[in-house]
């Protein structure tokens, strides 16, 4: 419960998307650093494959709500949040089907655990083997967040440039979020050009609605110390983390007064890797080599995804209220997203 408190609290801030793993990776995943480092990579790759998934096509949302481009050095600052939404499928996991070589389910127990991002509720008691041979060593897979949804904020600059085209800025310099709570920089860049001026010249006005393309790139860097067990000999204990997004748009609006709806169709990626760095003792059977049941590992988990790989789409609108800017768009992709937020800007 205190851990879910916690929780709530720092999703009220700016770096909320990067949080949910701070506390996790602190106290949860620390906890499946157990038997073998190929084992524990499978176990951490399983429970926080949502929690990647998420900030994937999260780095990638947001970037645009109409197509018409800004007027030259007019621009708008803008803050939103979005929320990716967690299918059932990814709430949680069974290591029956992770091919686990030293860590089996426990008599009786199903071997099911909820991810990062399912319920807030422990999963099967686990065993330690020797080959065929159970061992008294057991542990629990841990519990989720509760939260069927992650979310991650964008604050974007949009400046316009000549000849129908604006580009775009996302960047937080690099970041201490806290005591132990890791560091955190991130840059993006996207760029927006009309495509009917281009085909048309000044005859694009007779078009009743303007059409653009758009694209998006994002690179988020995030360092955690860790304290898995530590003494004096594994005090260097780190988890690193690099997220990669790029976003392409074909975006389609019509301005009504002060409201622009919008509809666009494109395609995003994303691809993530977690180092968990350091010297880390893991709980081994009890062998005449390893007589205390435990053996050192250094930096023991490394694993790379490249899961959001594919086509979107979105609805949206945009409100002009003289300096304000107001938001909000669904799309649907790999993991559906909501965006929404605000604005404040100079010109058209």
């Amino acid at each position: 419960m205190k851990k879910k408190r916690s929780l709530l609290r720092h999703l009220l801030v700016l770096s909320a998307f990067l949080l949910p793993l701070n506390i996790m990776a602190q106290n949860d995943v620390g906890g499946l650093f157990k038997s073998t480092p190929a084992d524990a990579t499978k176990l951490v790759d399983a429970y926080m494959s949502p929690l990647f998934k998420g900030l994937g096509v999260g780095l990638n949302s947001g970037w645009h709500n109409t197509a018409k481009t800004k007027s030259f050095l007019r621009f708008d600052l803008r803050i939103t949040a979005t929320a990716a939404f967690v299918p059932t499928k990814d709430q949680s996991y069974n290591t029956n089907e992770l091919g686990l070589q030293s860590i089996r389910p426990d008599a009786g127990q199903s071997g099911v655990g909820p991810t990062a991002f399912g319920d807030d509720a422990e999963g099967s008691l686990m065993r330690v083997y020797a080959g065929n041979t159970p061992t008294t060593q057991t542990f629990r897979l841990p519990e989720g967040s509760g939260l069927h949804f992650v979310p991650s904020p964008q604050v974007q600059l949009t400046v316009g440039l000549p000849k129908n085209i604006d580009i775009s800025l996302r960047l937080v310099p690099s970041i201490k979020l806290g005591d132990d709570a890791g560091t955190i920089n991130m840059f993006g860049i996207g760029a927006k050009v009309e495509v009917l001026p281009l085909i048309m010249g000044k005859k694009d006005k007779l078009i009743p609605f303007d059409l653009a393309v758009a694209f998006g790139l994002t690179r988020l860097n995030y360092n955690l110390p860790l304290h898995v067990n530590t003494n004096a000999d594994n005090s260097n204990q780190e988890l690193d983390v690099k997220i990669n997004g790029f976003s392409a748009d074909a975006i389609i609006s019509k301005k009504i007064a002060f409201f622009t709806p919008f509809a666009s169709v494109g395609y995003n990626s994303s691809n993530s890797s977690l180092k968990a760095t350091g010297s880390y003792d893991f709980d081994v059977p009890v062998t005449p080599s390893t007589p205390t049941g435990k053996q050192t590992f250094n930096d023991p988990v490394s694993i790379k995804n490249s899961e959001i790989n594919g086509l979107k789409a979105a609805v949206g609108f945009q409100l002009n209220l003289t300096f304000l800017r107001i938001y909000g768009s669904y799309t649907t992709a790999q993991y559906g997203y909501v965006n929404a937020g605000i604005g404040f800007g100079i010109g058209k």
